[in-house]
């Protein structure tokens, strides 16, 4: 019997890096969701280009184009018609969505936030957690709900926070974690492993397969550790 894919249409508003990491896994004809659109309300987004260069159709919905941000979804929603979508995966796609059009595509839609959820949810995510003084951080793909990044959690990835970093290098480092993650949560999604009921994420037919059951920073084991940084962040 072949395999069933899941029609998957991406959504957009920028470089698209996930979006990438999604097609990429999907080039796989054994990966069980298949990439046939990706939709951009920005007709300048550069993840229109990288999906062409793939060989996924591309449409582009801008909010100028019409008068009401609810004319605006519903012009996206005939577009997912058009691409006979089944899953909706939202990546750094920049506008809230409807209550409507969440409605009617919950438990089908997901998204990644560049945090570990429910902490830090918005934007500069990044900096908010240095900010906080917080030593572990992440990034998280969840259910779309209407509240903003308030749906029912399907993976997290987490990475440690280090004590010389900045903005850049710790967004670097959690984009790298988002671009291994989003592709698992889209992989278990669309074999039916996980699925939405009410306000929680349903688990089936798979177990957990982790490397190591824990994360420390700043980690005991470093070579060298900066003992003058490390006072000076100690309580």
């Amino acid at each position: 019997m072949s395999l069933q894919r899941k029609r998957t249409v991406i959504l957009i508003s920028g470089r698209g890096s996930n979006m990438a990491a999604l097609i990429d896994a999907a080039a796989d004809p054994a990966f069980p969701a298949e990439i046939v659109g990706v939709i951009s309300d920005k007709a300048n987004a550069p993840g229109l280009g990288i999906a062409a260069s793939r060989g996924i159709a591309t449409k582009v919905v801008t909010r100028a184009e019409h008068a009401s941000k609810e004319a605006h979804d519903e012009a996206i929603a005939t577009a997912l018609d058009t691409f006979g979508a089944e899953i909706v995966a939202l990546a750094g796609y920049m506008r809230l969505l409807t209550t409507g059009f969440v409605e009617t595509w919950q438990g089908r839609m997901i998204n990644i936030h560049p945090a570990l959820l429910p902490s830090f949810k918005g934007l500069d995510t990044h900096q908010r957690a240095l900010d906080a003084g917080i030593r572990v951080h992440g990034c998280t793909v969840h259910f779309v709900t209407p509240e903003m990044d308030d749906g029912p959690i399907i993976a997290q990835a987490a990475v440690p926070v280090l004590i010389d970093d900045d903005e850049p290098t710790l967004s670097a480092r959690v984009l790298k974690a988002e671009h291994r993650l989003y592709p698992l949560a889209l992989k278990l999604f669309a074999e039916g492993k996980v699925r939405m009921e009410g306000s929680r994420t349903a688990f089936s037919g798979f177990s957990d397969s982790i490397g190591t059951d824990e994360i420390v920073s700043p980690h005991p084991a470093r070579d060298e550790i900066d003992l003058e940084q490390l006072a000076r962040i100690t309580p």
